[in-house]
C-alpha cells in the first residue's frame, strides 16, 4: 500500500457536512479508525520506496535530521501515553476503541519516524524514549482522573499539529519528507477534534478550550501550547480590519505554528533525563 494512500484514507476534504459528520460520530470513529490502524501496520514497507534514495537527495541533511528527531520525540510521547492510559484502566470503556485506534496511529508514525532517520544514516540513542506524565509532579497522574486524561491528550495533540506546523518550512526541499509528515499532521489534527469533541468542546482550537476548570497546575504546563493563538494578523494583514467575521472567529480560523524553542518547552517537563 502507497504510504500517501494510506493517510489519505483519512481526509476528510472531500466529503460532505453530512459525511464528516457520519465520519466523526463515535460509532464510526471505531470502525474508521479501526480499519486505518491496521493498515498503518503497514507503514513501514512502502516507506522503503522514498528512504531507498540516496541521502545526498536530500538538501541540508543535518536539519532534515533534527526536524525528524524532533518529530520522533513528539510522537514517541504521544505513543507512549496512550500505551501507558490504555493499560491503567482510566480510560471509558465506551472509549477504548478510540483511543487503542490512536495509539496504533501514534505507534505507525513512530515507525516510519524511526525507518526513515536509520534510513538517512542517523542514530535514534540520543531521541529521548522515556517519559514522566506528571510532568516533574506538577500534576496528579493523570492515569488516575479521566477527565485530565483526556485534556492531556487535547495538549498533546495540539502541540503535535503546531509543532509539525512550524518544522514544515524546513522540509520544503525534500518533497517526500514533507509530503509524509504533512499527512502525519493531517491525522494529528483529527485526533486533537476528535478529543475535543469528545469532551464537549469545539473541533478546534477556541480560547483555553474548557482546560481552566482542572486545576492550576494543568494550566500551567498546558497553557504553553496555546500561546500565539489569539493571532489575527496573517500575511501582514489584520483580518479583522477586512472582515466582517468576529475577531474570535478569525482567532480560531488559523492554527499558529509553533516553533522548535516553544515545542521544547512544553514537552521537557515530561521528558526522563
Amino acid at each position: 500500500m502507497n504510504i500517501i494512500k494510506l493517510f489519505d484514507s483519512f481526509n476528510l476534504d472531500n466529503k460532505s457536512e453530512e459525511q464528516q459528520d457520519i465520519y466523526m460520530s463515535r460509532k464510526e470513529v471505531f470502525r474508521k479508525m479501526g480499519g486505518f490502524a491496521k493498515n498503518a501496520a503497514l507503514a513501514s514497507l512502502p516507506l522503503a520506496a522514498f528512504t531507498a534514495m540516496p541521502v545526498m537527495a536530500f538538501a541540508g541533511t543535518s536539519e532534515v535530521m533534527d526536524v525528524l528527531k524532533f518529530a520522533l520525540t513528539l510522537e514517541r510521547l504521544e505513543y507512549k501515553f496512550y500505551e501507558k492510559g490504555l493499560s491503567s484502566g482510566v480510560i471509558a470503556q465506551e472509549d477504548m476503541n478510540i483511543f487503542k485506534a490512536i495509539r496504533d496511529h501514534e505507534k505507525a508514525h513512530v515507525e516510519i519516524l524511526e525507518t526513515t532517520i536509520q534510513s538517512l544514516g542517523g542514530n535514534l540513542e540520543d531521541v529521548p524514549g522515556k517519559f514522566d506524565f506528571t510532568a516533574e509532579g506538577r500534576l496528579p497522574s493523570p492515569f488516575e482522573y479521566y477527565d485530565l486524561f483526556m485534556a492531556l491528550s487535547q495538549a498533546f495533540e495540539d502541540t503535535g499539529v503546531r509543532a509539525y506546523k512550524g518544522q514544515a518550512p524546513n522540509l520544503m526541499d525534500n518533497d517526500a519528507l514533507l509530503t509524509v509528515a504533512l499527512q502525519i499532521h493531517s491525522v494529528e489534527a483529527r485526533h486533537a477534534a476528535q478529543i475535543r469533541r469528545m469532551r464537549g468542546e469545539k473541533g478546534w482550537i477556541s480560547e483555553v478550550d474548557g482546560i481552566e476548570g482542572l486545576g492550576y497546575e494543568f494550566m500551567d504546563a498546558s497553557m504553553p501550547v496555546y500561546a500565539g493563538e489569539e493571532n489575527t494578523t496573517h500575511a501582514g494583514v489584520n483580518v479583522t480590519k477586512v472582515t466582517q467575521i468576529s475577531a474570535n472567529a478569525v482567532k480560531e480560523a488559523w492554527d499558529e505554528p509553533l516553533s522548535k524553542q516553544a515545542v521544547v518547552d512544553i514537552v521537557k517537563i515530561f521528558l526522563v533525563s
